[in-house]
């Protein structure tokens, strides 16, 4: 984007009555390969481009993308959009311009799946499904895929904020299917870093597929899950995307100010007990969700959400933070230029405690531990939230018992947090995808083991 050319649109937009107008132009070049049953079922790439418009008039935001770089174009979207524009005269203070002019940018991949002799892909595919399948005759399919993307991003606004990034994402995947007697489960691994394809280099692939495959295989003979309220161990790792859902999509200025969560009001008050921490962190090395700067061109950090148990703020975008009256926390992103910017989440995880997982175990009675979380559904302005257990046991008196299957967890965020009266030692983060208002977008999410005391489990056969 020529400077000049982007200087006429913020002119223009000014003409008509816009306090900031912003231009977002991104190239994305993405690739995928999935082998499925020892065959090639796809192997596809692709180079996306566009740029978004967003013009503030008072308190009102509009919104515009085209794949078309011409100022004729731009100016053309400048038009529509003043058309349209509200006429209530109501303002909205943005606070200080966000300094960023001359931001330099991150090292992009180190290998990058474009350059020649360099691509390792298909033989760590391989790999991963000669792996998944010597772990028994039991299993039956195994998918694996390598999926790679890489942004160049350029923001400027009529403020005079010029930042560029160069944004890379790997991730490898293996879902393996065993069956017995009829009866089939699943076991899948997702790991992910911002990096590019220079993340196969230390990759345990084999070691992720066995995972996988044994989850999988250890499944078929569970029995099914008790029901009731009563004690739960919950996984680390990938078990924090309860709190992502429950508590973090609330905690997100965007539903703050639709007054869609039941944390508004409540900074500073007590909303868990004293040995759990919450952060968002957009700053941790090449970790799935971070980055240099947010897509409005704020610089990232790591924001303390909860601390001892205190609600402590929210993750704020420039014009969440401008209505609720809050600090700007770098938490504006979007999926490409198609969706305007909201806040949202990067690296989102309770900080680790000092309890051992056999520490929470003796401490539990009878319960169930949910070694591993699946997929769920979440209502975020309420909080209420129902999530299945991929991986689960019974336990009683401190000792782990038979595996069982179809346990689902059932509550609402804002009230299990109270509830969660032991933290583990042993934290890991897990990458994923986030969908909201704003797209699709790599997120981390993440915790050491936690025991809630109780909570709602569901069972079936």
């Amino acid at each position: 984007m020529d400077r000049q050319r982007a200087g006429r649109i913020f002119q223009a937009a000014r003409s008509v009555g816009a306090g900031l107008s912003e231009l977002f132009v991104e190239e994305t070049r993405f690739s995928s390969l999935l082998l499925r049953d020892r065959k090639i079922e796809s192997a596809t790439a692709g180079t996306e481009f566009g740029i978004g418009l967003r013009m503030v008039f008072g308190g009102q935001v509009l919104y515009a993308h085209t794949s078309r770089e011409s100022e004729e174009s731009l100016l053309r979207l400048v038009e529509e959009m003043a058309a349209a524009r509200p006429r209530d005269g109501s303002g909205l203070d943005l606070g200080d311009p966000i300094d960023g002019r001359g931001t330099a940018a991150p090292d992009p991949a180190r290998i990058d799946p474009d350059d020649p002799g360099v691509d390792g892909r298909l033989d760590a595919l391989r790999r991963a499904d000669e792996s998944a399948r010597a772990v028994s005759e039991r299993v039956v399919q195994v998918s694996s895929n390598l999926l790679h993307r890489r942004s160049r991003i350029l923001i400027l606004n009529s403020e005079g904020l010029d930042v560029e990034d160069d944004r890379s994402w790997t991730r490898f995947t293996v879902a393996v299917v065993a069956e017995h007697q009829g009866h089939r489960q699943t076991g899948n691994e997702a790991p992910g870093e911002r990096r590019g394809l220079e993340f196969l280099k230390g990759l345990d692939v084999e070691g992720q597929s066995r995972r996988a495959s044994e989850r999988a295989v250890r499944m078929l003979d569970a029995k099914p899950a008790p029901a009731g309220e009563m004690p739960v161990l919950i996984g680390n790792g990938f078990g924090g995307v309860i709190f992502h859902e429950a508590c973090g999509h609330p905690l997100e200025t965007e539903a703050l100010r639709r007054k869609a969560t039941p944390f508004a009001g409540r900074i500073g008050e007590r909303v868990a007990q004293p040995c759990l921490t919450a952060v968002d962190d957009g700053t941790i090395p090449d970790a799935w969700g971070s980055l240099a700067f947010d897509d409005e061109g704020t610089p990232t950090a790591r924001t303390v959400l909860i601390e001892d148990g205190i609600l402590k703020g929210f993750l704020a975008d420039r014009i969440g933070a401008a209505e609720c009256g809050l600090p700007r926390t770098g938490s504006a992103r979007r999926e490409s230029y198609r969706y305007a910017p909201v806040s949202r989440m990067r690296n989102t995880f309770v900080a680790p405690g000092t309890s051992s997982v056999q520490d929470m175990l003796d401490s539990m009675g009878t319960g169930l531990w949910a070694v591993r979380m699946g997929g769920g559904s979440v209502n975020p302005a309420t909080g209420e939230f129902n999530f299945a257990v991929e991986e689960g046991y019974t336990v009683k008196d401190g000792r782990v018992g038979e595996a069982v299957r179809g346990a689902t967890l059932t509550g609402k965020g804002h009230e299990i947090m109270p509830r969660i009266r032991m933290v583990g030692n042993d934290f890991e983060l897990a990458p994923g995808t986030c969908g909201a208002a704003s797209g699709q977008i790599p997120v981390c999410v993440g915790q050491p083991s936690l025991l809630v005391d109780p909570i709602l489990v569901g069972g079936r056969s």
